[in-house]
């Protein structure tokens, strides 16, 4: 489901004509750091990094809010196991992975992610990237892994506890049906494969922060997702509409231009291809 953030829109007034409106362009680093910040500013994370336990998952997009959180900078490529990069479903190097991070109290500790959530509790949080998203809100994550990766270990224990799953993705990673692609994939399905054979693992109920949701957070404005794509370096972006008073639409505007400019995630080192076909 989508994060609900009806409380945090300002109220509408008059018509849509009676109404300021902005328009506003962002590529996919750009929008990680928002939807980073987006992310940081929900209560239960608040909530979690003051009194609780804190977990991030490895990911491109989610090394941007353990960034947020440490002050400092990471090779984003390479704290993630899974990617898609070099035109293929691809593997990172294991040892030169980061991540993930745990944070209990908002202090990082030494603690494995797999002992933190043994201690979980219902306002404790949990945060996963995502590889798919679709209108519903629903959630697909793929993984190569026979046993579904990290979100198939952490799932059943979120649930089973009522812990928060906090999912931040772009709007890039937006998909028909995610129940509808699941059906479709699975690593011992495909006998085809460019790069790495993977299932679509779905979570329905996980709540998602797209940049429409961090927008809407972070500034009251409501936004509207127009437009995906483009070209020479803007391959990607996606167009949001912005409404409301004035002070709100530019308010959202200076912070989109504040994510302005920032780099594109690079390639790391892979694991080499595999055979292309299965037998």
């Amino acid at each position: 489901m989508f994060y609900d953030t009806s409380s945090y829109r300002e109220k509408l007034v008059g018509t849509r004509d009676d109404r300021v409106h902005g328009i506003v362009v962002v590529v996919p680093s750009e929008s990680k750091r928002l939807i980073a910040k987006g992310v940081l500013a929900l209560p239960e994370v608040k909530r979690a990094l003051k009194e609780g336990l804190f977990v991030v998952s490895r990911g491109t997009t989610t090394a941007y809010i353990a960034e947020e959180i440490l002050g400092l900078k990471l090779p984003k490529a390479n704290c993630t196991a899974g990617i898609v990069t070099d035109s293929r479903l691809a593997v990172t190097i294991p040892e030169e992975g980061l991540g993930p991070w745990v944070f209990r109290r908002g202090v990082k500790i030494e603690e494995s992610a797999e002992e933190a959530l043994k201690q979980f509790t219902a306002t404790d949080v949990s945060v996963k990237g995502a590889s798919a998203i679709d209108p519903q809100g629903n959630v697909g994550v793929l993984a190569a892994n026979d046993f579904g990766g990290t979100i198939g270990s952490i799932w059943p224990v979120l649930a089973a506890r009522g812990s928060h799953l906090i999912v931040p993705a772009g709007l890039e990673k937006m998909i028909a049906s995610v129940i509808d692609a699941s059906w479709a994939c699975g690593n011992k399905l495909f006998r085809y494969v460019m790069g790495t054979r993977v299932a679509l693992m779905p979570v329905v109920s996980a709540k998602v922060v797209t940049e429409i949701q961090a927008l809407e957070i972070l500034t009251g404005v409501h936004a509207i997702h127009v437009s995906s794509g483009g070209v020479g370096g803007s391959e990607g972006a996606v167009v949001i509409a912005l409404e409301g008073s004035d002070e709100t639409v530019k308010r959202a505007f200076e912070l989109v231009q504040s994510v302005k400019g920032e780099p594109p995630i690079g390639m790391p080192r892979l694991q080499p291809p595999v055979p292309a076909v299965f037998n």
